[in-house]
C-alpha cells in the first residue's frame, strides 16, 4: 500500500513538472529549459553515487558503455520532444497520446527482445491504436501536424524502456540511474548552450520547481520500486494523465475533447489489459 501511494504521488509531481515544463518552455528555449533541468539532476545523481558503496567509480563501471550512453540520450531527446508537445499541442492532449508507450512496448519486445506476445496481448494493442486514431480523428479536417510529437515521444520512450532492460542484464540500478543522468546532461548541453536566454526573475522560481519535481518524482520513484514489483505499479501510474488533465483545465484553460476522452480511456483500457495478462503469465509461470 505504500508503494502504491508513492506511485501515486509520483503521478502527481510528474504532472506538475510537466505544467512547469509547459510554462517555462513557452517562453524559453525547450533546449535551454532541458539543460538546467538536466544539470540539477545530474548533480542529484552524483551525490547519490557517491554515498553508494564504491563511490561514483562503482556507479559509473558498466558491461555496456555504449547503450547506457545511447539510453541517456535518448530518453533526454524524448524530454526535448515532449516539451515541444506540450507548448504545440497542450497537455491533455500530449498525455493522451503518450500514453500508448506501454502498448509500444509490448509491440517491440517480440521482436527485440525475443518474448513471445499472444493473440490477446496483440488485441490489446490494436485497439490502444484504435483509441490514437480516436484522438487524432483522421479525415475530419482537424488533425493537427504537432499531434506526431506526442507519438514520437511515446515511441522513444518506449524504445528507452525496452534498452533499460537490456542492460538491466548486465549492469544493477544505481549503474543505469548514473548513465541516465550524466549522459543525458552531456547530450543536452550540446544544444542547450547554445541556446541560453536571460530568464526573467519571476522565472527562476518555477525553473527551481521544475529542478526539485524532477528530481523528488525520481527519487520517490526508486523508492516506490524499493517496496514493490515494477509492473504491479504499472496500473496507477496511469493516473499521471487524470494529474494534467486537472492541470490543463484549471491553469491553461485547456478543453477535453469528447474524442480525446473517449480515445484516451480506450488507451489506458488496453494498457491496462496487457499489464493484467503479463501479471497472469507471471503468476503460472511462478
Amino acid at each position: 500500500m505504500l508503494a502504491i501511494g508513492l506511485m501515486c504521488a509520483v503521478s502527481f509531481i510528474f504532472g506538475v513538472q510537466d505544467a512547469l515544463s509547459r510554462h517555462l518552455s513557452a517562453n524559453y528555449s525547450p533546449y535551454f529549459v532541458v539543460m538546467l533541468r538536466y544539470w540539477f539532476f545530474a548533480a542529484f545523481v552524483l551525490a547519490i553515487s557517491a554515498r553508494g558503496a564504491g563511490g561514483i567509480r562503482a556507479a559509473a563501471r558498466t558491461r555496456r558503455p555504449v547503450m547506457q550512453i545511447a539510453r541517456g540520450l535518448l530518453l533526454v531527446a524524448e524530454i526535448v520532444v515532449m516539451q515541444f508537445s506540450f507548448v504545440k499541442l497542450g497537455l491533455i492532449g500530449t498525455h493522451a497520446l503518450f500514453t500508448a508507450y506501454p502498448l509500444l512496448v509490448v509491440a517491440l519486445s517480440g521482436p527485440l527482445l525475443g518474448e513471445r506476445v499472444g493473440w490477446r496481448r496483440w488485441a490489446a494493442v490494436a485497439a490502444g491504436f484504435a483509441g490514437i486514431l480516436v484522438i487524432l480523428q483522421p479525415g475530419s479536417g482537424v488533425l493537427s501536424p504537432w499531434a506526431v510529437l506526442p507519438l514520437v515521444g511515446s515511441l522513444m520512450f518506449a524504445l528507452y524502456g525496452i534498452m533499460t532492460r537490456l542492460v538491466s542484464r548486465d549492469d544493477p540500478a544505481p549503474v543505469s540511474f548514473f548513465w541516465t543522468g550524466i549522459a543525458g546532461a552531456v547530450g543536452i548541453s550540446v544544444f542547450g548552450l547554445a541556446d541560453i536566454t536571460p530568464m526573467a526573475a519571476r522565472d527562476w522560481p518555477w525553473m527551481g520547481a521544475l529542478c526539485v519535481t524532477a528530481v523528488a518524482g525520481h527519487f520517490l520513484l526508486i523508492r516506490a520500486y524499493e517496496l514493490a514489483d515494477a509492473s504491479s505499479l504499472q496500473p496507477f501510474a496511469y493516473t499521471q494523465l487524470l494529474w494534467v488533465s486537472v492541470l490543463g483545465v484549471l491553469v491553461f484553460g485547456e478543453r477535453i475533447a469528447p474524442n480525446v476522452l473517449i480515445g484516451g480511456a480506450i488507451i489506458v483500457a488496453a494498457g491496462l489489459i496487457t499489464w493484467w495478462r503479463a501479471q497472469r503469465r507471471s503468476r503460472e509461470a511462478g
